[in-house]
């Protein structure tokens, strides 16, 4: 279902037509050259009408040039006639979401039918290497060609438009996906892919698969025979009948390891379950890539969620749409097996509350939008909530929840909020990392819940690359603790907080407090009028409690796929321990060079932070990367000392880990725009070293050191926590080697 907002359909049969070749299938993230020919109409072009070439904002496919002729990504245009054409590229050159142009303009003569303008996207003539395609798979990545024949800037959709194929390329990462909690019998599945090196599944798996799990397993068998053209496999009714902890390890036909699961805990008794979920991306009918109908069954089969929302930008949500959207919900929603809710990001402008996302738990509710600027029909403009504060009396007396997001707009939770139904804030997707968020809602003295999403463009729900393109993170996951896997249980936890958040990783995380006097566990938030639901002596993550202990106990359980680098116990935005799997007598020849934050809280948040690190009077041994998600742009080691990258952050962080010949000797000297250092080697041990840029939101450059080899997966911390003076809020930021973190959502504590 196409979005046309403001694009003419007047008399379109006469403007003419477009073809591309190859339209073969194109490697995504490969280089390829095409030939695009649009033949005029009967209206013919006229002198300095224009023809515009136009694809999504989602994609990243490569930025045309038309000055170099050897360079990446260059274009040329010439008119079968000899008219003069002039040549353009503008990233906002057209209605949203087709916002990334070519415009050629007729600069001298005009056109008649049948004449011709051949385009060479990639012209491979003067030794370009082509047009870098874009990073993720789409079945039919489209050419959208316009047509201004009158010069009037009032430019016709042509009725059809070329279109290639953008497919995965070889896998070159493997992931086996668990569940992170089962009971003892349950039935659980087991999910295996392979991905292309831009995080795109692959269909070109192969082979047959061996399956070793550290404990036993009923219905697993040996090994999985996977036949090339299939994205993912799944073997379902998986039992494990001791409690312990099941990791399973997948081996090629010759035996080399292809991956580890995530760790799957398996107890006696489990009250609450987690269930993973992305609840924000958006399809093609929005601002996204590929169907809601295709982004809802990659979720489900190839991502392996439990539970998703589709939630597109309201200005771009048609009627239709939005019916269809609740026709798909109600399709694919089967509880116990695949919860997926009706919902919408409401995107008002930032002056006006900044973007929410709004999730029904039944459907056929009412879509308040922001505004109807991308939408013609003007019919229900009456039901539009124009600001956030509009937005919240609207939804007064829905069965919903919001949660506070930052996209493209940021959500100021200081201007509007509405603890009744907005129970979460988004501290993490594909822009980034926002934990000011959190501080935002402390200081208005709000008691939220943390989730991570991924508000994915690029059709990979629940899976979600930035590729190559201004996002600056791997999408997130929330975890939500629910008794059953139900929209009534789902919703449940949403409003009680029972959920932790991370940057895409799947892990099991448990937070208590326990509590030498009963503590009053409330019903809901005592700001809303909850009442005293009864007395406890422990709490888990996200309830509110008031508690006469001077000090409680908390306790942290975890386990991870990756090492864990270190677990922070926070009060609010107080770090009360850092706590390491090591001491400093494990220390050795390891540094990690971290840089984070972000500009600001608005779009142009990102921080650029190219530079490099140089080892004087030593060398390094090897250097690995870490969330450096663009491919194109590597960890380069250019001498025995010195590494060189490109870099941005949206408000996480990236980095380099360092393998050193000589632990101690020498200096590292780190040159950025941002930050330029010279620090003795000698002086960096397993604390942060933290170099402050003097602007910016945490934006900053940290060193430190780390063990050579640290295996540790798993972690379980008790801690005797004192008492502030006023409300507390408990919660842990887990930081995995690999690059992860993980948020428990807070446990309120008040006096």
């Amino acid at each position: 279902m196409r979005n046309n907002a403001f694009h003419s359909t007047y008399l379109a049969d006469r403007a003419g037509h477009a073809s591309i070749t190859p339209a073969t299938p194109v490697e995504a993230g490969a280089f390829a050259s095409w030939t695009l020919t649009y033949t005029a109409g009967y209206f013919g072009i006229d002198d300095t009408g224009s023809l515009k070439i136009v694809h999504r904002f989602a994609s990243d496919m490569g930025k045309p040039q038309f000055t170099d002729p050897k360079g990446w990504n260059y274009v040329s245009a010439e008119a079968s006639n000899g008219a003069v054409l002039e040549l353009r590229y503008d990233q906002k050159g057209n209605v949203r979401p087709w916002d990334k142009t070519i415009s050629i303009r007729v600069q001298r003569g005009f056109l008649r039918e049948g004449d011709t303008i051949t385009v060479r996207l990639g012209d491979t003539r003067g030794g370009s290497p082509g047009m870098r395609v874009q990073t993720f798979s789409e079945p039919t990545f489209e050419f959208r060609v316009l047509v201004d024949a009158f010069a009037t800037y009032n430019f016709v959709e042509l009725p059809e438009q070329p279109t290639v194929p953008v497919v995965a390329g070889p896998p070159v990462l493997f992931k086996a996906i668990l569940p992170t909690q089962r009971r003892v019998g349950q039935a659980f599945a087991l999910g295996f892919k392979g991905e292309d090196r831009w995080g795109n599944p692959s269909h070109r798996v192969s082979g047959r698969f061996t399956l070793e799990p550290s404990v036993p397993v009923e219905n697993l068998p040996p090994h999985v025979d996977v036949v090339e053209g299939a994205l993912a496999t799944r073997i379902d009714s998986l039992r494990v009948a001791e409690p312990g902890e099941l990791v399973v390890t997948v081996r090629d036909a010759q035996g080399q390891l292809v991956c580890t699961s995530n760790p799957l805990r398996i107890a006696t008794h489990v009250e609450l379950l987690p269930f993973w979920a992305d609840l924000h991306g958006q399809s093609e009918e929005t601002i996204g890539t590929n169907s809601a109908r295709e982004l809802i069954e990659f979720a489900r089969d190839t991502a392996f969620l439990d539970a998703m929302s589709h939630q597109g930008n309201d200005f771009q949500i048609t009627t239709p749409f939005w019916e269809q959207l609740n026709a798909l919900t109600r399709e694919y929603n089967r509880d116990g097996s695949f919860i997926i809710f009706p919902g919408y990001e409401w995107s008002g402008n930032t002056g006006l509350g900044g973007d929410r996302n709004v999730m029904f738990k039944h459907e056929g509710r009412t879509i308040h939008r922001s505004h109807h600027a991308l939408v013609e029909d003007l019919s229900d403009v009456a039901t539009d909530a124009n600001s956030a504060a509009d937005l919240f009396r609207a939804l007064e007396g829905e069965d919903c929840v919001v949660f506070a997001h930052i996209g493209g707009r940021y959500a100021d939770i200081r201007q509007a909020h509405d603890a009744r139904i907005e129970r979460s804030i988004e501290i993490h997707s594909d822009w980034g990392t926002f934990e000011w968020l959190l501080e935002d809602a402390f200081d208005q003295g709000f008691r939220v819940g943390i989730l991570a999403n991924s508000d994915g463009h690029k059709g990979r729900h629940g899976a979600s690359h930035p590729g190559a393109s201004l996002f600056g993170a791997y999408g997130g996951l929330s975890c939500l603790l629910a008794r059953e896997l139900t929209r009534d249980a789902l919703f449940e936890a949403l409003r009680r907080r029972h959920h932790y958040a991370t940057t895409g990783c799947r892990a099991h995380l448990d937070l208590r407090l326990r509590f030498d006097t009963p503590a009053s566990l409330y019903s809901d938030d005592p700001a809303l009028g909850g009442k005293v639901a009864g007395q406890v002596s422990e709490a888990r993550m996200g309830d509110i409690l008031r508690c006469a202990d001077e000090a409680v106990t908390l306790e942290v359980d975890l386990s991870a796929g990756a090492p864990i680098e270190r677990i922070e116990i926070r009060n609010r935005m107080q770090v009360l321990e850092t706590w390491r799997p090591f001491d400093e007598a494990a220390l050795g020849r390891r540094i990690r060079i971290v840089w984070e934050g972000s500009e600001y809280r608005g779009r142009g948040r990102q921080s650029v932070w190219d530079g490099s690190a140089t080892l004087e009077d030593n060398r390094i041994e090897r250097a690995t990367p870490i969330n450096l998600w663009n491919i194109d742009k590597p960890l380069r080691q250019t001498a025995p000392g010195r590494l060189e990258w490109a870099a941005l952050t949206t408000g996480g962080f990236g980095g380099a880990d360092l393998l050193l010949a000589d632990a101690q000797a020498g200096t590292l000297v780190l040159d950025t725009a941002l930050v330029k250092a010279q620090i003795p080697l000698a002086h960096i041990g397993a604390d942060d070293l933290v170099l402050e840029t003097g602007g910016g939101i945490q934006r900053r450059m940290r060193v430190f050191r780390l063990p050579e080899d640290n295996t540790t997966r798993t972690a379980s911390i008790r801690r005797r926590i004192p008492r502030s003076a006023a409300e507390d809020a408990l919660y842990v930021c887990v930081t995995l080697e690999d690059g992860h973190r993980l948020w428990s959502s807070p446990i309120y504590l008040l006096r």
